[in-house]
């Protein structure tokens, strides 16, 4: 038997990214895919470390990703190692097959699920990633990438936070209830709050905010009725914000809802890089919020 193809895992289990930023590459279905690893300053390689997934948007790129979600500040404070995976397309024009494309873009026939589970292999050679603590994050066209994820690898994705994007898949049966923290703007007008309309683009279909929430609710065993609170508004930026909190469901999992009431599609909490995208709320921090929801929900 031919042990060769072993020689390059054998070397890279005995390899270790240290502190910073690292771009590494994935061999997968037969092409070369790649990504950003940025790995906190505290990193111990002898300590279990967790890992969040970060899904850019479609039309934009990993290294875009990182300047637009802030969520490398947010690693080095809370000690997580940020992966910032890129899509495939055109030159920095990048998508995720996430379900629900039409039209041209329905020609990206990457299995994107199969690219991340290879990916996750390939850290766990790199980096000490503690398994139980695997988390999804990303907006628009990624933050349904994490649905997608959470229906069919919920096996290693602990929980996901999708922003600015829905449920763009029929089938969704996930082997285990996988928690969700969801953000919308009501006046998003890319990934509509009451799903598309005769004014969204042709391309891309999706589920509406209220059905994307009741389904997963469903999915994760969680009670019908939301537990309702208005967050304090503490900026003059013309948003609200109420969230809707669905559980504890099976195995603790719940489903929350951020409604940002006069936001776009934007991450809260950062400022918008592009005006026609709409407003951005400051009374809440998605990072923060991401974060401290991730704590609560380890694997089982």
């Amino acid at each position: 038997m031919n042990w060769l193809w072993l020689l390059p895992l054998c070397l890279s289990v005995n390899a270790s990214l240290t502190p910073g930023n690292h771009s590494l590459n994935v061999e997968v279905q037969g092409a070369t895919r790649s990504c950003l690893v940025h790995v906190p300053p505290t990193y111990d390689v002898k300590r279990p470390t967790p890992v969040v997934l970060v899904f850019h948007g479609a039309m934009m790129n990993a290294e875009r990703m990182v300047s637009f979600c802030g969520l490398n500040e947010k690693a080095d404070q809370a000690g997580f190692v940020a992966v910032y995976p890129n899509g495939t397309g055109w030159r920095q024009f990048l998508f995720f097959n996430s379900g629900g494309l039409d039209g041209r873009l329905a020609q990206i026939r990457s299995d994107d699920v199969k690219f991340v589970a290879k990916l996750l292999d390939d850290l766990q050679a790199q980096v000490n990633v503690d398994r139980k603590r695997v988390y999804a994050t990303g907006m628009s066209n990624g933050a349904m990438m994490c649905y997608r994820l959470a229906a069919e690898l919920s096996d290693r994705i602990a929980a996901i936070a999708p922003v600015s994007g829905t449920l763009a898949i029929e089938k969704c049966e996930p082997q285990r209830p996988v928690p969700v923290m969801h953000f919308h703007g009501t006046e998003d007008t890319l990934v509509r709050f009451h799903g598309p309309d005769n004014q969204s683009r042709t391309f891309i279909w999706y589920k509406s905010v209220e059905d994307t929430i009741q389904i997963w609710a469903k999915i994760d065993g969680c009670p019908d009725t939301a537990v309702i609170t208005e967050e304090p508004n503490t900026t003059t930026d013309g948003t609200r914000v109420t969230k809707k909190t669905y559980g504890p469901g099976k195995d603790g999992a719940e489903v929350i809802l951020f409604v940002i009431e006069g936001g776009g599609h934007t991450w809260p909490g950062r400022d918008p890089t592009r005006r026609f995208l709409g407003a951005t709320t400051r009374n809440i921090s998605a990072n923060d919020l991401i974060w401290e929801f991730f704590e609560r929900h380890p694997l089982p």
